[in-house]
C-alpha cells in the first residue's frame, strides 16, 4: 500500500518536458497562419470589448463587486494594468520560451507536473467558458438597444421581443422582483406532475451569435482572425470617435468628488475592470498556430496590454466628465452619455460597435476554450478522439462544437455577474500560476534559450503573485456566491482527475 500511495504521488508530481511539448507542436496537425498582426487583432479584441462595453459602468458606479470607483477608476485601472503587467511580461517569457497550444496549462506541467496542470486547465477552462456566457449576455443586452432605433420600421414584436427569449430563467425572476411583476404573466411554465413547474426562459440571440461564431472558428483561425479585424476596426473608430467627441462636452466639475467611495471602491473597482483584462492569455492559446511565436507572442502581450490601457484611461474620463457618476448607465454607458448630450444617432453607432466588440470577444474567448481543451485531450486526460482535426479546414472540430454547446447549456442558467466574478477568479488564479512557474524555470532550466525575459527577475514575478493573490484573498473576505461556485468548480475538477484523467492518462501514456 505504501509503495502504491509513493507511485500515485510520483505520478502526480511527473512533468512533462520543455523538449517533448516542443516537439509536440512541430508535430501539430493545426496550421500555422497567424503573424503579430493576426495576435494584436485576438489580444485586441478580447480586451477592449470587455472592458469598456461590458463592466466599465458597474466599475465606476457599483454593483454585485460592493462600491463602485467613480472618477477613480482610471486608479482603479492603473492597478489593474499593473497587476496585469507583472503577469503579461511572465507569459511573454515563457510563451516565447515554450510556444505550444494551451497556454498556462502547457506550462504549469513543464515546472509543477501533472496534478496542477490538470487543475489550471481546468482553472482556464471556467475563465473562458464561463467568460463567454457572461459576454454572450451582454451582447442580447445591445441587440436591444440597437433594435429600439429601429422602432419606426421594423415591427414592434422584433423591436419588442419577449423577456423570455432574451433572458434566462434567474434573470427573468430577478427582472420580475426589481419591477414587482408575476413571472407567471412574463414567461411560459411546463407544468409537471406533483404540481412541478419549470420556467422557460431562453436567451435565443446568444445561443445564435455563439452557434455563427463556432461555425467560423471551425472553418479556421485565420478566417476568423480576418473577421474579428474587421470588427475591431469597427469598435476601436467608434471608441477613439467617443473620446473626441465626448471631450468637448466635459464638465470637470462631475469629476469631483474623485473618490466617491474611498480606497474600497477603488479596489472594488479593480476586481470589477480585471475582468477585461484576460484577453491577453488568449494570445498564448494560439501558440501552436503562429508562423514566428518565439518574436510575436511578447510582442502581441504587451503591445495588447499597453495599448487597451491607454484607451480604458480614456473613455473613462471622458465619460465621468460629461454625467456625473451617479447618474452613468451601466448597461449601456457610452450610449447612454450620448443621449445625454444630445447625439442620439451617434448612440445607434455606438450599439453597433459594442455588438461588433463583444462578437470578437466571443470569438476569441471560444478560440481560448478550444485550444486548452485540445492540449489536455492531448495529453489524455481527457478522451483523446474529442482532438480529431477536420481534414478540410485543419482545426479541431469536435472540440469546437462541444465549447460552444457547453456556453449555449450555460447560457440558460448562468447569473451574469456572478458568471463575471468567477471568471476573475480564474483569471488571477491562472496569473498567480504563471509569475511562479517563471521562477521555477529559471532555477529548473537557466540554460535554455529565452527570446524574452522578465526584467527584475524575482521582483516582478513575486509582486505579480502578491498583487493577484490579495485581490483574490480581498473578494472572498468581502463575501459573495463567487467565491462558493469557484470552490465547487476547483472540486468537481478534482473528482474528474481522481476518477477519469489519473486512470486515463495511465491507460494510454
Amino acid at each position: 500500500m505504501k509503495q502504491e500511495t509513493l507511485t500515485v504521488i510520483k505520478n502526480m508530481l511527473g512533468k512533462k518536458s520543455t523538449d517533448t511539448f516542443i516537439a509536440e507542436s512541430k508535430s501539430t496537425e493545426l496550421k500555422k497562419t497567424l503573424n503579430i498582426f493576426d495576435l494584436l487583432i485576438l489580444g485586441i479584441s478580447a480586451v477592449v470589448g470587455t472592458g469598456i462595453f461590458t463592466i466599465i459602468g458597474s466599475a465606476i458606479v457599483g454593483g454585485s463587486g460592493g462600491a463602485g470607483a467613480g472618477t477613480a477608476v482610471i486608479i482603479s485601472m492603473l492597478i489593474a494594468a499593473l497587476a496585469s503587467l507583472f503577469s503579461a511580461l511572465a507569459y511573454s517569457e515563457i510563451a516565447a520560451m515554450i510556444p505550444v497550444a494551451g497556454s498556462a496549462y502547457t506550462f504549469t506541467y513543464a515546472t509543477m507536473g501533472e496534478f496542477m496542470a490538470w487543475m489550471v486547465g481546468w482553472i482556464l477552462m471556467l475563465e473562458y467558458a464561463i467568460g463567454n456566457i457572461t459576454v454572450a449576455t451582454a451582447w442580447t443586452g445591445y441587440l436591444g438597444q440597437l433594435l429600439k432605433g429601429f422602432k419606426h420600421i421594423l415591427p414592434d414584436f422584433v423591436v419588442n421581443f419577449p423577456l423570455w427569449l432574451r433572458n434566462d430563467f434567474r434573470s427573468m425572476y430577478a427582472i420580475c422582483d426589481k419591477w414587482g411583476w408575476d413571472v407567471h404573466d412574463k414567461m411560459p411554465f411546463i407544468n409537471l406532475p406533483f404540481g412541478l413547474e419549470i420556467p422557460v426562459a431562453v436567451n435565443v440571440p446568444a445561443i445564435l451569435i455563439v452557434l455563427i461564431l463556432t461555425i467560423l472558428l471551425i472553418k479556421g483561425v485565420k478566417e476568423s482572425t480576418r473577421v474579428a479585424g474587421i470588427m475591431v476596426f469597427v469598435n476601436l473608430s467608434i471608441i477613439i470617435s467617443f473620446v473626441v467627441v465626448g471631450a468637448k462636452y466635459v464638465a470637470p466639475e462631475n469629476w469631483v468628488p474623485f473618490a466617491p467611495n474611498g480606497f474600497e471602491g477603488i479596489l472594488a473597482g479593480t476586481f470589477i475592470i480585471f475582468f477585461a483584462y484576460i484577453g491577453f492569455d488568449a494570445i498564448s492559446t494560439a501558440a501552436e498556430e503562429t508562423k514566428n511565436p518565439q518574436r510575436d507572442l511578447p510582442a502581441a502581450i504587451l503591445g495588447t496590454l499597453i495599448l487597451c490601457t491607454i484607451l480604458y484611461i480614456s473613455v473613462a474620463l471622458v465619460l465621468t466628465g460629461i454625467i456625473p457618476v451617479n447618474g452613468i448607465d451601466t448597461q449601456a454607458p457610452l450610449a447612454h452619455a450620448m443621449r445625454v448630450i444630445g447625439k442620439n444617432w451617434y448612440a445607434g453607432c455606438i450599439s453597433v460597435g459594442a455588438l461588433c466588440a463583444l462578437t470578437s470577444v466571443l470569438l476569441v474567448y471560444q478560440l481560448g476554450t478550444t485550444r486548452i481543451f485540445y492540449a489536455i485531450a492531448r495529453d489524455n486526460f481527457l478522451p483523446s478522439n474529442i482532438m480529431k482535426v477536420h481534414k478540410k479546414y485543419k482545426t479541431p472540430h469536435i472540440i469546437t462544437w462541444i465549447s460552444g454547446v457547453l456556453v449555449i447549456l450555460g447560457s440558460l442558467f448562468m447569473d451574469l455577474n456572478i458568471s463575471a466574478e468567477l471568471c476573475n477568479y480564474g483569471t488571477f488564479a491562472s496569473f498567480v500560476i504563471i509569475c511562479i512557474e517563471v521562477l521555477i524555470l529559471r532555477k529548473t532550466e537557466p540554460d535554455r534559450p529565452r527570446p524574452f525575459k522578465v526584467p527584475f527577475c524575482p521582483l516582478f514575478p513575486i509582486l505579480g503573485v502578491l498583487m493577484c493573490g490579495c485581490f483574490m484573498i480581498y473578494k472572498g473576505i468581502s463575501g459573495g456566491d463567487s467565491s462558493l461556485y469557484f470552490l465547487l468548480w476547483i472540486a468537481i475538477g478534482l473528482a474528474i482527475y481522481i476518477f477519469y484523467g489519473y486512470k486515463n492518462k495511465r491507460l494510454k501514456g
